[in-house]
């Protein structure tokens, strides 16, 4: 009888967006297997799974490009069966467009959609029916830009970052109003600890054209009571993906880069996955794939994986040992490659 290589997780899978496939391909989370590709529209970005609905929702953020360098902004989510794997719908947000970051608050039944501002409009948050599957509202965060959204365990607020305004941006949920802004230096991802009381936040903004000048690197605490910045995790390089684990871990990719006058996205060496505690002790490191862009976790918290953009792969990390256990190749057609995430447990 063949063992499985993780014991316990037979029937879960993880799910993985190629963006230049455009793909999201599936895998047998105990042995590895690649299980099977769902053809999605152009440029998939990021993944959430709504176990209430047994459905995965996909945005597709732009026709080609990526941000800052596109042939212009979509208007889709993609929502797929992850276990008939096929599209069930594609749901358009227009007139909003460029929608990239996905937080749902299953409890409530509300997905929430990041999009990109315009000439006459700032950027937003969409807010989707997840039984209905459509648009029910919307929440300015009064920046062109939001690219991450994260919503606190009660449901009562979110916390979108923002690539070139200067603050994270603090929305009541239950109102729909923005309540305040956070200074930070532009910034990337942002998770929530388990208890709500902190946000943590990537900055500064990613930029391809070098360190020159830039604030320092690290991911910063928010104290959700006060909403002010109380500390920094350090880390050395720019850093794009946070996230926490249900332990409360507190998981972030860096990128090492340098400007490269033959690629828009620079020239990339191995990143590194920096894992901390919940009071932000440094736990460890793992080397990673070119360009570490999304985290996610098993849902016990035991196993990290880190979606590396530019060399299309997925390492899958033991948090206790901090050891690789594998390396998954995510097929892609062009640049960029492997992007969002999700791990969907087995059906009940």
């Amino acid at each position: 009888m063949q063992q499985s290589v993780r014991a316990g997780r037979e029937g879960d899978v993880l799910a993985v967006v190629s963006q230049s496939g455009p793909t999201v391909s599936f895998y047998d989370a105990a042995y590895d297997r690649h299980l099977g590709d769902v053809q999605v529209l152009a440029e998939p970005h990021e993944l959430c799974f709504d176990a209430s609905q047994r459905l995965l929702w996909c945005t597709n953020t732009y026709y080609s490009g990526y941000y800052h360098a596109n042939s212009g902004r979509r208007s889709e989510l993609t929502v797929i069966d992850p276990d008939a794997r096929r599209v069930v719908e594609v749901v358009d947000l227009a007139p909003e467009h460029g929608p990239h970051g996905l937080a749902l608050d299953s409890e409530r039944g509300l997905l929430y959609v990041s999009v990109e501002g315009s000439q006459d409009r700032p950027g937003g948050v969409v807010v989707v029916d997840t039984a209905t599957r459509r648009p029910i509202g919307r929440m300015d965060t009064k920046a062109p830009g939001p690219h991450w959204f994260v919503v606190s365990p009660d449901g009562t607020t979110g916390y979108a970052s923002n690539k070139e305004a200067p603050f994270v941006s603090v929305v009541d949920l239950r109102t729909g109003a923005l309540t305040g802004t956070v200074e930070v230096p532009g910034s990337e991802g942002l998770a929530v600890s388990r208890d709500g009381s902190r946000v943590f936040v990537a900055a500064p903004y990613g930029s391809f054209a070098g360190r020159t000048q830039r604030p320092p690197t690290g991911v910063r605490v928010i104290d959700a009571s006060t909403t002010e910045v109380t500390g920094v995790l350090p880390v050395d390089d720019v850093t794009f993906p946070v996230h926490v684990t249900s332990t409360g871990k507190v998981l972030t990719g860096q990128l090492r880069m340098a400007p490269a006058a033959d690629s828009r996205l620079g020239r990339h060496s191995p990143g590194r996955l920096t894992v901390f505690s919940a009071t932000g002790v440094r736990l460890g490191e793992v080397e990673t794939g070119l360009f570490p862009l999304t985290i996610t976790s098993s849902p016990d918290g035991a196993l990290g994986y880190v979606a590396c953009v530019m060399s299309s792969t997925v390492d899958i990390v033991d948090l206790e040992s901090m050891q690789r256990l594998a390396r998954l190749d995510i097929a892609k057609r062009d640049e960029p490659g492997a992007h969002g995430l999700a791990y969907i447990p087995k059906a009940s």
